[in-house]
C-alpha cells in the first residue's frame, strides 16, 4: 500500500487494528508501511477515541471499599485495641480475696466425651474440689475431642455423640472456681466461635494455648502461674522437658504446668542468681485408654491426670516451702485444710 495516499478513517481504523493484533514489525512488513508511519497512526487512532464523547453517561456509583483515609484509621482503632490486650496479658493480675493457703488442682486434658477418659475420676476430683475451701481448679486444655473435618468419622468410635460432648464441656466448665482454663489444641478446632468462652464463669480467665498469672495476696506475696497447652521442647528421656527448658530460658515463674501429651512429670529448679525455685509439671489427664497411643505404641507415661500446688504466701520465694507440689487430689485437699486450720 503507497504510504502518501490519504486514508479514510475506516481504513486509518482497520491498520491500527491490524498493527495492534500482529505487532508493529509484522504490520509494517505485511501492509508495507514503515514502522513510524504505523506507530504515528496508532498514536493518532489512540487520541482521537480519547477526546470522542461519548453518547450516553454512567451514574457514578460510590465503592464499596473503604479510601485509604478510612482504612489506616481503622486500623489504627485495631491496633491499639490488639496491643493493649497483649500487653495486658503477660501477666493477667489475679486477686486472691482470702488470707492463708490455697490450693490448684491443674487438671490434665479431660477429653470428657471419649470413651477411654476415667469420667468418674474426674467427677471426684470436681467434688473435692467444691468441697474444700480455698482450693482452686485449673484446666490445661482439651476439654472434648471435638472431631472436625476428616477426623469427624472418629465418632463412630465413641458413644457419645457430638452434641453430648458440648453438653458434658459445658458441665465441666461451670462445675469449678477455674482460675483459668486453656483451650487446647482440639478445643481451637472450633475456630473463632469456640463456644467454650461463653460458657466459662464469671471470673474464669480462658485463654488459647497460655495464661500467664499474677497471684496477688492480701499480705502482698505475688506467686507467677504460667500455665500452657504445652510448652516448646521434647525429650524421649524427659518428660517434663518443656516447661523446665522454659525455666532455663528464662522464665522466672513460680509454677509452670502444661499437658497435651498425656504424660506425666514433675521437676523443680533454681535461678542461681535470685534464688527463686520454680515447679514445673506435666499433666496427663483423664484420658487413661487411648487408641491413638496404642497405634504409635507410645509407652503408658499417666502416673495422675492431675496435680496439686499448695502455695502458702507467708514465705519467700527461695522457700521450699512457699509451694508443696502433691499428686493425689484428695490428699492435696487433706492437707490444705491442715495448713488453712494451723493458720
Amino acid at each position: 500500500m503507497a504510504q502518501g495516499v490519504k486514508l479514510s478513517e475506516e481504513e486509518v481504523r482497520d491498520r491500527v487494528l491490524y498493527t495492534l493484533e500482529h505487532g508493529v514489525a509484522q504490520a509494517s512488513y505485511d501492509l508495507g508501511v514503515s514502522v513510524r508511519v504505523l506507530q504515528q497512526n496508532v498514536k493518532d487512532y489512540r487520541d482521537r477515541q480519547e477526546g470522542a464523547v461519548p453518547s450516553f453517561e454512567v451514574e457514578s456509583l460510590p465503592s464499596e471499599v473503604a479510601d485509604a483515609e478510612e482504612l489506616l484509621e481503622r486500623r489504627a482503632k485495631e491496633w491499639h485495641r490488639k496491643n493493649r490486650a497483649e500487653e495486658a496479658r503477660k501477666l493477667i493480675k489475679v486477686k486472691v480475696k482470702m488470707d492463708g493457703p490455697i490450693g490448684i488442682v491443674h487438671f490434665g486434658d479431660p477429653h470428657v466425651d471419649d470413651p477411654g477418659t476415667d469420667i468418674v475420676r474426674l467427677q471426684q476430683h470436681v467434688n473435692i474440689i467444691n468441697r474444700t475451701e480455698g482450693m482452686f481448679g485449673g484446666n490445661v486444655g482439651d476439654q472434648q475431642n471435638n472431631w472436625v473435618g476428616r477426623l469427624a468419622r472418629l465418632y463412630g468410635q465413641q458413644s457419645t455423640s457430638a452434641a453430648e460432648a458440648w453438653v458434658l464441656t459445658e458441665w465441666l466448665v461451670g462445675a469449678l472456681p477455674w482460675i483459668y482454663l486453656i483451650g487446647g489444641n482440639h478445643d481451637m478446632w472450633s475456630g473463632g466461635g469456640d463456644p467454650i468462652k461463653w460458657m466459662k464463669k464469671l471470673g474464669a480467665e480462658y485463654e488459647l494455648w497460655q495464661a500467664r498469672l499474677g497471684l496477688q495476696f492480701p499480705n502482698g506475696k505475688q506467686v507467677r502461674v504460667n500455665a500452657r497447652h504445652d510448652f516448646s521442647g521434647h525429650s524421649m528421656w524427659n518428660t517434663v522437658h518443656g516447661p523446665a527448658k522454659a525455666v532455663q530460658m528464662g522464665w522466672r515463674d513460680h509454677i509452670l504446668v502444661c499437658g497435651h501429651k498425656h504424660t506425666s512429670g514433675y521437676q523443680m529448679l533454681k535461678d542461681p542468681s535470685t534464688g527463686l525455685i520454680s515447679h514445673a509439671l506435666r499433666v496427663a489427664g483423664y484420658k487413661v485408654h487411648d487408641e491413638y497411643a496404642k497405634k504409635l505404641g507410645l509407652p503408658n507415661q499417666n502416673i495422675t491426670p492431675a496435680s496439686v500446688t499448695i502455695i502458702d504466701p507467708e514465705h519467700e520465694d527461695n522457700d521450699p516451702r512457699l509451694i508443696t507440689v502433691l499428686h493425689d487430689v484428695e490428699e492435696a485437699a487433706d492437707y490444705l485444710t491442715f495448713k488453712r486450720q494451723k493458720m
